[in-house]
Order: structure tokens, then sequence, then C-alpha cells
């Protein structure tokens, strides 16, 4: 039996293998997403489409496993660039986001400890901001740390940080 490539040029079982599941935990990653998200990823094959709706549907171990090794099979004929860019800008958004978390996070915590002169760093950031608002929040925090009560307004200041940066105007 001849075959068209020479053995010495073929790739081992074991690099074959690697390639293997790294297509298979792609293709997991892929079945892990949010309908949202994975609409968001460019996928042009009808079957991998399908393979991978039916592998969401999936309860059984087993039947997943096999149904994850079919994905990688079918990713071995499919040009990746596209989705490994879109998973990659999906974790990069994310990343984003956490970051923007954090910064609010500390925005929150420098106004609960500074108090009302700190909402002016908070006016530039936003101006579109009610310094009104911020200030009674402020107040709030100060007075549920003197009555030891939970921490219910510094809750509502972040959330009110989150609004802001939602709807903050294009600079």
């Amino acid at each position: 039996m001849t075959d068209a490539i020479p053995e010495s040029e073929r790739p081992s079982k074991t690099a074959v293998k690697k390639e293997m599941q790294a297509l298979q935990q792609l293709g997991e990653q892929l079945v892990k997403l949010s309908n949202n998200e994975l609409a968001k990823i460019p996928i042009h094959d009808e079957h991998l489409s399908e393979a991978l709706s039916t592998a969401r549907k999936l309860t059984s171990r087993e039947a997943l496993r096999r149904q994850l090794q079919y994905i990688g099979k079918l990713m071995r004929d499919t040009d990746l660039t596209e989705i490994e860019a879109g998973l990659a800008k999906r974790e990069e958004g994310q990343r984003e986001q956490a970051k923007q978390f954090q910064r609010l996070e500390l925005l929150r915590d420098e106004l609960a400890t500074t108090g009302v002169s700190a909402i002016e760093k908070v006016l530039e950031d936003f101006p579109h901001a009610d310094r009104q608002r911020l200030r009674q929040l402020v107040m709030q925090i100060d007075k549920d740390a003197q009555a030891k009560k939970p921490p219910a307004a510094k809750r509502k200041l972040f959330q009110y940080l989150k609004e802001l940066q939602i709807h903050k105007p294009a600079s």
C-alpha cells in the first residue's frame, strides 16, 4: 500500500491526537457560549453549526463527549481563523468589561472614604452625572457606616456609577 505522503513527512500520532484535542476544546468553548455570543461568532459551515446546536441540547456526558469529537472532526476541514478571531474578540471584550468594573469599584470606594470632596472627580469623568444624587448617596454611605448598617447605599452608588458608564456620551 503506497500513500501519497511519505511516512517521514506525516505528523506523528501524538501530534495528530493533540491537534484533535485542541479542536475539541475549541468546539467545547463554542458549545458553552450563550445563544447571543454564539451568534456573533462567524461559523460558515452548515454541518458545524448543526453539530454545535445538537451538542448544546445533549444532557448525557458520553453523548456530549462523542458529539465534541464529531465537532473536532468537522473543524479539521474548516478555516478556523474567523472563529478564533471571534472568540478572541469576545475574550477581549470580557477583559475590558472587567477593567471598567474595577475602575467603577475604585471610584465608588474613593467616594465612600473621601466623601463629598471626591464628587468633583466623578463629575470630571461623567459630566452628565447628577451632583445632588451623588452627594445624597455619599452622605447615606456615611450614615449607614455610623449606624453600622449593611452597605445598601454603597451598592446604590455603584449601580448609579454603572448607569453613568453605560450612558456616557461619546467623547
